[in-house]
């Protein structure tokens, strides 16, 4: 019987619209509520605030990362792309670099040379490279990319530095063999500037390795004093007069009372020569 009395009840339903109005109702009356009492829920705001404001910060903050690291992975591939752009302009401008720092250090070279061909003006010359030397630390020996098709031949002349360098010793068709005034078997006839006393200026290696060369056999009255220049005497049989060798830097007596010996400080730096010029002129001896 209960069961049929349940089934016969009829469903109450209720209109959208009632609904609605509710609503609409009650949302009206918490604004007025709100308005005229606004104090009463001042301390609910402020419960609301305090939980509710971390919670804001604390999602802004996450969506921020998020956003970022988003945008990073987007970008990722660019990033890739630019950065090996970036090394291949880098690497190119590094070789330019190099290769203008290289033309720099030949220019000045040149430029030395070009010097050292205008104080010696009155010689006809040409300028050679070196290619190789002996296995000495020092350029005692050594060889050029010229010879007699250049019109190179024994006995000329080798000018590197502020003067001699050496002389060429033998000479082949496309190269020449230079021995330095600084060889253990190189002696030039010298003379000291202004008194003109002559000297031999003997060769060494050893010698040249304490930064100087030795003038012997020079008269014991010549008035000779620190800083005066060593040339190539008139009288040598080898080297064409007036050709600088270096500066006195030192001077000392004999033990003979008769003589004096200087020490030189050469012209050239024998530890690095890569161009020299050549005197293609030689000295005239007394058999020719």
């Amino acid at each position: 019987m209960k069961r049929r009395r349940n089934r016969n009840r009829k469903r109450i339903e209720i209109s959208p619209r009632y609904v609605l109005l509710g609503l609409t109702v009650f949302c009206v009356i918490l604004m007025v509520i709100s308005l005229f009492a606004g104090g009463a829920f001042a301390p609910i705001r402020e419960v609301s605030n305090m939980i509710v404001q971390p919670m804001q910060k604390g999602v802004n903050t996450i969506g921020r990362w998020v956003q970022s690291k988003t945008e990073a992975f987007e970008n990722y591939d660019t990033l890739l792309k630019e950065n090996e752009e970036l090394k291949s302009q880098l690497e190119q401008t590094q070789k330019q670099v190099e290769q203008y720092q290289q033309n720099s250090y030949e220019l000045e070279r040149l430029q030395a040379l070009y010097e050292l061909d205008s104080q010696y003006a009155d010689y006809n010359k040409t300028a050679a490279r070196v290619i190789s030397k002996d296995t000495s630390g020092w350029f005692d020996v050594f060889y050029i990319d010229k010879g007699t098709d250049d019109g190179i031949k024994t006995g000329c002349n080798v000018m590197f530095g502020n003067g001699l360098c050496g002389i060429v010793t033998d000479a082949g068709s496309d190269y020449a063999k230079i021995r330095s005034v600084i060889d253990d078997t190189s002696n030039v006839n010298g003379m000291i500037l202004p008194s003109e006393a002559i000297c031999n200026v003997e060769g060494s290696v050893n010698n040249y390795e304490n930064g100087y060369l030795i003038a012997e056999n020079i008269e014991k009255e010549a008035d000779i004093s620190v800083g005066d220049q060593v040339v190539t005497s008139y009288v040598s049989s080898k080297y064409l007069p007036g050709l600088n060798i270096g500066y006195i830097s030192k001077i000392d007596e004999d033990s003979n009372n008769l003589t004096k010996t200087a020490y030189i400080t050469p012209s050239c730096d024998f530890s690095k020569i890569q161009e020299v010029l050549v005197i293609l002129e030689t000295k005239k001896n007394v058999s020719e």
